[in-house]
């Protein structure tokens, strides 16, 4: 099924993505090392960590491609690389970090931090702003892990329901003001019905394999399972998350 209609959609291991991964992987994990840490150290964020090109090559590396890319490129017409993001998460992932309120850690065990990406938590009360409207979301396995080893998941469908609940949100909004509206309500209420109405997917990537996520799809990373194993650096993805440069599309792009 196309991730255009499911919301998300894993490639197969294929020559450009192995040739890609056999100049990134060693830039990729050196930098996921020096990361920041969250969650008692369960989870290296590693955001912007990749030192790519716009093509998303690495120094003496390949442009990056592949299916998955050429899928996404097909539907936005959106090829400019950001640096990727290296998300890794390591054994006894969702730590607690000091401070963390039970509702927040709580959320992260049994919903597995369910969220949207691009809408921004500001200010004391983390109100949620659309301040990066990804154009889609690209993910690469870095490394080994087990089934159980912390994997993404995501919730099939789930990107109709947040068009549905944002385009009724904007209606009769400047597009160049939408970051400036308050959206956490709208979306709060809809992640609410994608949890009465969606299906909760644990996605299993093998090392080379592509995920292809829709924008709008409610995705989280589940529980790293007692006993499960994954490579010593973790169980580790590199994401490319580009942004369009009119927020219209965020919207109206397939």
């Amino acid at each position: 099924m196309s991730w255009l209609v499911s919301g998300w959609q894993v490639f197969a291991v294929e020559p450009a993505v192995e040739a890609w991964l056999s100049a990134a992987r060693p830039v990729a994990l050196a930098a996921a090392a020096k990361a920041e840490r969250r969650h008692g150290g369960t989870w290296g964020v590693g955001v912007d960590a990749l030192d790519n090109d716009s093509a998303g090559r690495v120094v003496g590396g390949p442009a990056f491609g592949g299916a998955a890319f050429e899928a996404a490129l097909g539907a936005t017409a959106l090829g400019h690389l950001h640096r990727a993001q290296i998300s890794v998460m390591y054994p006894g992932y969702p730590g607690r970090d000091p401070g963390e309120s039970d509702a927040a850690h709580r959320f992260r065990a049994l919903r597995d931090a369910a969220h949207l990406d691009g809408l921004l938590p500001e200010g004391p009360a983390k109100r949620r702003h659309l301040r990066e409207p990804h154009g889609w979301i690209l993910g690469v396995a870095l490394t080994r892990a087990d089934p159980d080893a912390a994997p993404l998941v995501v919730w099939e469908g789930s990107h109709l329901v947040i068009r549905s609940a944002f385009t009724r949100a904007f209606a009769g909004v400047d597009p160049g003001n939408w970051g400036d509206e308050d959206v956490t309500d709208i979306y709060q209420s809809a992640r609410a019905e994608v949890f009465d109405t969606c299906l909760r997917v644990a996605v299993l990537l093998m090392q080379g394999q592509t995920v292809l996520l829709h924008r709008m799809l409610i995705h989280g990373v589940a529980p790293w399972a007692q006993g499960a194993q994954a490579d010593p650096g973790g169980r580790a993805i590199a994401y490319f998350r580009p942004c369009f440069a009119d927020a219209r599309a965020w919207l109206e792009a397939p």
